[in-house]
């Protein structure tokens, strides 16, 4: 009886340990909070020196953060050090959702968009840096609220947590649980032991990027407000533009070969670049995940840039560049636009939709499935018919000279086909709302693969403003879903995830 009283109290206490600790995750979250509230201020900042009212409600959001987050953070537990699993994947979620109820605070008191929905959806676009909107005439917007559009997008490129970890010395003991709670891709390069210097070479290195695109655009003739609110949303493959032309306002061939550069650049896996940096040259360029998203882009642009010159839409080398920043554009999941490509023969649209649903590499700024994913299953596919003539060979998948353990193979099966589930879900829940099938289908892609730009009346040279309100509500959650690669978001709408067991 003893035995089995301390075997039930073990049992008991294995169940509480797993338990979210609400505590911690108030205190992070809190934390979290303010430091956005820091970056309200920059933007209050931005918009005094434009001598801009808007300003002021700058001022009143970040007021209200700092409330929200100290109580939040008096109210936790500062003590506790260690974040579960569980409270990882918590305070993931309900960040990116707390930092948009927030974040759309400055648009809606302002006044520039007045609709709670439209607000929510603007911010949530941002965050995700899926670049869809809602404005028609963006360049009404005064200098702060561009740049706040913007400036969302380049925290959300490499995630919010991860920023706030580079940031501030207050998680060590939870970093790495935080960052793996967020971060997306089938495999994590640990570039450093510690976690907080690793997301300080990542930040470093993002940074660089945006930078050295900023000069680069203000070469070609922008001012520095537009290259740096452009910057922001390159390097975190977001989309959104100070102008409602986007990229075409300019009419560069130099930006626009600039930007796709950049957009390919930003869609590479981060940890090349710091590998390249420490002179592990060949480390980078024999990635066998980075040959395949080149080889796909410039496969895509080829064919692309053929049908655009045979059929007369363009000269040689109009074709090729228009062809190469759409495809840049869609397949990192940025969401710039050149030109509409509703107009381009229609075999093109499925080349890109490929491209959206594909997405960049691990460990960058891109959405959708990622490229690495797709490595695998091809790989799979391949040895399952090198299988069937050879019953007996053991056949395993190599990803850069190591082998794949059959249970990441099955994990991405898993999630391609979760990914699919949603696309399937969110697609009949648009059609149900009375958006056309072509509109929902894209729509749909575009925002679970944070993209931007879908086809027919959303295509790339309009807005999303005509959509439903409850269209909005059902994209914007599939662009959080997409964000944080479906299971971190899902998993909060599982009971056991919340029992106690």
């Amino acid at each position: 009886m003893e035995e089995i009283h301390q075997t039930n109290s073990l049992s008991f206490k294995n169940r509480k340990d797993g338990l979210i600790n609400f505590g911690t995750v108030s205190y992070v979250l809190g934390i979290l909070i303010l430091v956005e509230a820091g970056l309200f201020a920059i933007c209050a900042g931005v918009s005094a020196l434009y001598h801009e009212s808007s300003y002021i409600h700058f001022i009143w959001t970040m007021l209200i953060n700092i409330a929200i987050g100290g109580i939040m953070v008096l109210a936790g537990n500062r003590k506790g050090k260690n974040v579960s699993r569980r409270d990882g994947y918590c305070i993931v979620s309900i960040s990116w959702i707390l930092f948009t109820l927030l974040g759309m605070l400055p648009f809606y008191l302002s006044g520039y968009i007045p609709s709670i929905t439209d607000a929510f959806f603007e911010t949530m676009s941002g965050f995700t840096t899926t670049g869809a909107t809602i404005l028609n005439d963006i360049e009404s917007l005064p200098h702060g609220l561009l740049f706040w559009r913007s400036f969302t997008q380049w925290i959300g490129g490499l995630g919010i947590v991860l920023f706030t970890i580079a940031l501030l010395p207050l998680f060590n003991d939870s970093s790495q649980q935080l960052f793996l709670s967020e971060a997306t891709g089938v495999t994590h390069d640990k570039i450093h032991p510690q976690i907080k210097v690793m997301a300080r070479y990542l930040w470093l290195i993002y940074i660089g990027l945006t930078l050295l695109e900023t000069v680069l655009l203000m070469l070609g003739g922008m001012n520095l407000f537009d290259a740096l609110c452009q910057s922001f949303a390159t390097t975190a493959t977001g989309g959104f533009s100070t102008k409602q032309d986007s990229i075409s306002y300019w009419n560069s061939p130099y930006i626009e070969y600039i930007i796709s550069a950049f957009m390919i650049l930003s869609g590479v896996n981060f940890s090349l670049y710091y590998f390249a940096l420490k002179g592990k040259y060949r480390k980078s360029v024999r990635d066998g995940e980075l040959h395949w998203f080149l080889i796909s882009i410039a496969s895509l642009t080829i064919i692309i840039a053929f049908a655009l010159f045979v059929t007369d839409y363009y000269d040689l080398e109009t074709a090729f560049r228009k062809a190469l920043f759409q495809v840049a554009t869609v397949h990192t999941s940025c969401g710039f636009a050149t030109d509409d490509y509703n107009l381009w023969p229609p075999f093109t649209w499925m080349l890109l939709i490929f491209a959206m649903v594909s997405g960049g590499c691990t460990g960058s700024t891109s959405g959708g499935v990622k490229n690495l994913r797709l490595l695998i299953m091809f790989q799979n596919i391949r040895n399952q018919f090198r299988q069937m003539l050879h019953p007996r060979a053991i056949l395993p998948v190599h990803i850069n000279n190591d082998q794949v353990p059959v249970q990441t193979s099955a994990l991405v099966y898993t999630f391609f086909t979760t990914y699919l589930i949603c696309i399937f879900i969110g697609w009949t829940l648009l059609m149900g709302l009375g958006v056309g099938l072509t509109e929902s289908f894209s729509t749909v892609i575009s925002a679970i693969g944070n993209v931007g730009p879908g086809l027919g009346a959303y295509g790339p040279v309009y807005s999303w403003a005509s959509l439903p309100d409850a269209a909005k509500w059902v994209l914007s959650a599939l662009m959080l879903i997409g964000r944080l690669e479906i299971f971190s978001v899902l998993l909060l709408f599982a009971k056991r995830f919340w029992a106690d067991y």
